[in-house]
């Protein structure tokens, strides 16, 4: 991944969080119970929090500072980033729009590539500057 994917994606998953939290906000209450619009907002926040991950992930990446080793942990982190996303968020969504059950069991499984994908990001930032011999 190069930083114009990063932008383009994080651009793209922060625009569709807008649309989605809007239709919560304004559609979803009428259709489904408080508790599920809850969980379906859960959903929302964690998409806008890692999709602006994934703008800062782009816009370090194309910083000079970086270095091969700094730049291959902004990528996985990125890839984690994506992947939970629509991991947690989507199964978050799809559990609330549809009460099928076994959606739920998905969402632990978003939360683990988000923390790995956090975990990525701060050996990427270690590895900032790092002389390479």
């Amino acid at each position: 991944m190069n930083t114009k994917h990063l932008l383009t994606i994080g651009g793209a998953l922060s625009g569709l969080g807008v649309c989605i939290g809007a239709f919560a906000a304004h559609g979803l209450k009428k259709l489904i119970s408080a508790q599920m619009v809850e969980v379906f907002q859960t959903g929302v926040h964690y998409q806008f929090i890692h999709s602006a991950a994934l703008l800062v992930c782009g816009v370090l990446l194309a910083l000079p500072i970086n270095t091969v080793n700094s730049r291959k942990y902004f990528c996985r982190a990125a890839i984690c980033f994506i992947i939970g996303i629509f991991c947690f968020s989507g199964s978050l969504y799809a559990l609330a729009l549809t009460s099928v059950k076994w959606f739920g069991p998905i969402t632990p499984l978003g939360g683990v590539f988000f923390i790995v994908g956090w975990i990525f990001f701060v050996l990427a930032a270690l590895k900032l500057n790092e002389v390479t011999s």
